[in-house]
């Protein structure tokens, strides 16, 4: 008996402006993705990546095609039932961090569980346990201007993956790190989804990072030129 995807896009298109004006970001584009599975998706810029990434984040709405999450169309549920998924089942990290400067890294963790209605008690303890994952224990109390920027984008992860989501969507996640930094978050990611399950979309430039991943998906003038398998994740 086979299981349905996580994810299914089917002819997914979508255009920007109007008339003479129109740019088609992405120009048909079909995908599967299981649950579990380590997705980079590459291509050069304005190549669609980005734009399918806003798309899979429920951030952006297609204007044809279909993308189905766990069976449900997407792109038919309203605005309000976009931002429920988001805040049930998906986790996003920038690659500028988008951490609040004048709060710690506890509460820049907390923010999605505040989002979700729960106790300042089970903020703190969900909180601690996500820094603690990540490898910042004991810097709780430290403000954003008082960590490395290897330490902003763990805190990052933490409030990502705070709230249990089952996708993490990372845009370009080590894009403001050096190398070493970079390979240190890297394996942070890869361990949320060898040891959690959690399924995780990244959208990188850098072909030593795509190596992390299971799969690489290349985009180029808004079609996939290419989906395949790494040998074995690094």
């Amino acid at each position: 008996m086979s299981t349905a995807p996580l994810i299914r896009l089917n002819a997914l298109t979508k255009a920007y402006g109007r008339g003479q004006a129109t740019f088609q970001a992405l120009k048909g584009v079909d995908l599967t993705i299981d649950s579990g599975d380590f997705v980079a998706i590459m291509g050069p810029s304005g190549s669609g990546k980005s734009t399918m990434m806003n798309i899979l984040g429920c951030l952006d709405t297609p204007t044809g095609g279909s993308y189905e999450f766990r069976g449900v169309h997407i792109e038919d549920v309203s605005r309000n039932q976009r931002a429920l998924l988001r805040r049930h089942y998906l986790g996003f990290v920038f690659q500028g961090f988008n951490l609040l400067a004048r709060t710690t890294a506890l509460e820049n963790v907390e923010l999605p569980l505040i989002y979700r209605g729960e106790s300042a008690v089970v903020r703190q303890q969900r909180a601690r346990a996500a820094l603690a994952q990540v490898g910042l224990k004991g810097w709780e109390d430290h403000t954003p201007g008082e960590l490395s920027g290897g330490q902003q984008q763990r805190v990052a992860i933490a409030r990502a993956i705070v709230s249990d989501p089952e996708i993490l969507l990372a845009d370009e996640p080590t894009g403001n790190l050096d190398t070493s930094t970079s390979a240190e978050i890297m394996e942070l990611i890869t361990n949320l989804n060898r040891e959690r399950g959690i399924t995780v979309l990244m959208v990188t430039h850098e072909p030593e990072m795509a190596e992390y991943a299971k799969r690489v998906v290349r985009i180029v003038d808004g079609v996939i030129a290419s989906d395949q398998r790494n040998g074995e994740a690094a």
